[in-house]
């Protein structure tokens, strides 16, 4: 899967640099580099390609504005139906995992698909979108936006080492994620249980929202390889209908040194 993927994002760079030459083209040397230091590399009225981790597509955008991440637009009309393709279709509010191609560099980001606020190019794109680097955060919340973060690391290959660092109540927060983006694989990383049952539930269920949380100070958890934690959860359905209600979670990791995991099985069955 990694193979395939490298070969499809070569194949898009070199769509990108046309008919430059082979050492035009930059390595596979994808960086985390932290807002601060992005926001110079791509300063305002600056042009670079975004490239969709999932799907090896790529467009043009332009940096038009932003303090805390980067308002963008795609270029053109083409670069406008790329980035709708990539989304399905439909504009949506989901963070995705990008890399970001500028002069020799790959950078690791995050981009939500709906468009807002003002736009200034003639490119078909009913205002702007945001790209989100490592520290950069929404124009609302002083935190980084953790849906962000995990496309992100996603995209700079270190989600697995992040996820295998998270303490349970901070892995449920993924699970919204996985749930709210319908991300499969993310869904499989941190869950575990039957694919198939685990893709039908995903299938069914479009936004999951834990309304209510009991947290113990994350130091006074129980050093155990298993254990279940109870949150108040709301969930929607494909068909839209709603329900809420407590729901038990069972966490259990191989040894003291794995990584936690939620139960697919018993999750599943919570919320049929």
């Amino acid at each position: 899967m990694l193979f395939m993927m490298r070969f499809i994002i070569v194949l898009s760079m070199l769509l990108v640099f046309g008919a430059k030459s082979a050492e035009a083209i930059p390595s596979f040397q994808v960086e985390i580099l932290p807002w601060e230091q992005v926001k110079g590399i791509i300063p305002n009225h600056s042009y670079f390609t975004i490239i969709d981790v999932d799907t090896g597509l790529s467009f043009r955008v332009q940096r038009r504005a932003g303090s805390k991440h980067a308002d963008v637009q795609p270029v053109t009309e083409k670069d406008t139906k790329i980035m709708k393709a990539i989304y399905g279709g439909e504009w949506s509010w989901d963070r995705r995992a990008i890399l970001v191609l500028v002069h020799d560099q790959l950078i690791s980001a995050s981009m939500n698909g709906m468009p807002h606020g003002a736009g200034a190019l003639q490119n078909n794109f009913p205002g702007h979108f945001c790209v989100h680097f490592y520290g950069s955060t929404t124009h609302k919340t002083p935190t980084p936006d953790l849906a962000h973060k995990v496309m992100i690391l996603k995209a700079g290959g270190k989600l697995d080492r992040y996820l295998y660092q998270l303490d349970p109540y901070e892995l449920i927060s993924v699970l919204e994620i996985a749930f709210n983006q319908q991300d499969e694989r993310l869904l499989s990383q941190i869950m575990t249980g039957n694919n198939r049952s685990l893709k039908k539930t995903l299938a069914s269920v479009n936004h999951i929202q834990i309304t209510q949380r009991s947290i113990l100070p994350v130091e006074d958890l129980p050093v155990l390889v298993a254990m279940k934690l109870q949150f108040r959860v709301k969930w929607i359905r494909s068909n839209h209908s709603q329900d809420e209600k407590n729901v038990v979670f069972y966490l259990h990791r191989d040894s003291l040194e794995n990584q936690w995991r939620i139960d697919g099985r018993t999750f599943v069955d919570e919320i049929q």
